[in-house]
């Protein structure tokens, strides 16, 4: 995994159609004999936690397969990167933990997973050591065994929240809830100037740069990405930037950076999309001397994963979990709102 992701699902969906010549058997028997390595019991708990569908329906493991059936399955994507994990005694800042999973808050500056370039290091090693390397990873259908619980993944640097599971039947309940978009995400951005209008939903396309391969960017056309949808709240205008309250209703690659540098309000110190130059604002000496000491107080974008929302997969009971800014946004943010202040009363003085 050689790029970053921002909150993107790691699971996709897999399709198996029955053949027309299938008799009647057990759909756990027939899945075990097609799916190879995957355990009858594994298949079993994605059956009853609704990441194994047939016709859109959720069945019973003891369910007699028809020919003509589509049975679809929440596969992990596969990923391209080193094998083998290292497990490594990182401390977690772990805001949250019970029998089935983890919320686990993210430094930015830590890799969630590790791949070409970082086989260690990673929010994942950390996990490893935490959970234990004698315990049963819980996995998926064709998962391979190195990502520990992992359901999703936020930018490098990006800060906030993940959910971890700690069991199979955790890890099929959240894998199915990320890919219907059930699980609710809350972000907050520092952005460069104020969006037009202040609240919105942008919608559009992402896919890869056409010339910068490395970056992503919003297409007119289903055909060159995929769909995305992002909703922001404007929480605080102080004229050059805000402060933003973003929700994802997809997580597609770097989403939320590529939608607000689309309509003009890239995220404050992107250096990926244009927000670690002066976007709003003079170029003189002053303010740009201002700006520079605003990036060295916050020398990442500023993204945050404040809060996530999702039914519990052993209650029921929906579960919703917050976070803080974190003090380097707050720094950053708090500068803002002095200088902006300042401005103000020397203008209102000055009438």
């Amino acid at each position: 995994m050689g790029e970053e992701e921002e909150d993107e699902t790691l699971y996709e969906v897999q399709e198996i159609r029955v053949d027309p010549g299938q008799s009647p058997l057990r759909i756990d028997k027939f899945l075990t004999d097609k799916l190879a390595r995957v355990s009858r019991n594994r298949i079993q708990n994605g059956l009853r936690d609704g990441s194994i569908l047939v016709d859109g329906q959720q069945v019973k493991p003891n369910h007699k397969i028809s020919p003509g059936e589509l049975i679809s399955l929440v596969v992990p994507t596969q990923e391209d990167g080193e094998t083998g994990l290292l497990a490594q005694d990182i401390p977690l800042d772990i805001r949250y933990e019970d029998e089935a999973l983890l919320i686990v808050h993210k430094p930015p500056s830590m890799v969630v997973h590790p791949g070409v370039g970082n086989r260690d290091g990673t929010l994942v090693n950390a996990l490893a050591y935490y959970l234990g390397q004698e315990k049963d990873i819980p996995v998926l259908p064709g998962n391979d065994r190195d990502r520990v619980g992992l359901v999703h993944r936020i930018d490098k640097d990006t800060s906030g929240l993940l959910v971890i599971a700690k069991t199979e039947r955790a890890m099929a309940s959240l894998a199915r809830q990320f890919f219907d978009h059930s699980i609710e995400r809350t972000y907050q951005a520092i952005l460069w100037g104020t969006p037009d209008p202040p609240d919105g939903t942008i919608e559009g396309h992402i896919g890869r740069h056409p010339r910068i391969r490395q970056n992503y960017t919003v297409y007119a056309e289903a055909e060159a990405g995929k769909y995305a949808v992002t909703h922001y709240h404007t929480l605080e205008d102080l004229y050059y930037v805000s402060l933003c309250e973003l929700h994802l209703e997809t997580g597609r690659t770097h989403q939320i950076r590529v939608h607000m540098k689309s309509i003009g309000n890239p995220v404050f110190q992107d250096s990926k999309y244009g927000g670690d130059r002066i976007v709003k604002g003079t170029v003189y000496s002053k303010f740009k001397t201002f700006v520079e000491r605003c990036f060295e107080l916050c020398p990442r974008q500023a993204l945050h994963a404040k809060s996530i929302g999702f039914i519990h997969p052993t209650t029921g009971q929906r579960v919703s979990f917050d976070s803080e800014l974190p003090d380097d946004m707050q720094a950053a943010l708090d500068r803002w709102r002095t200088y902006v202040g300042h401005r103000r009363l020397t203008n209102s003085l000055g009438e």
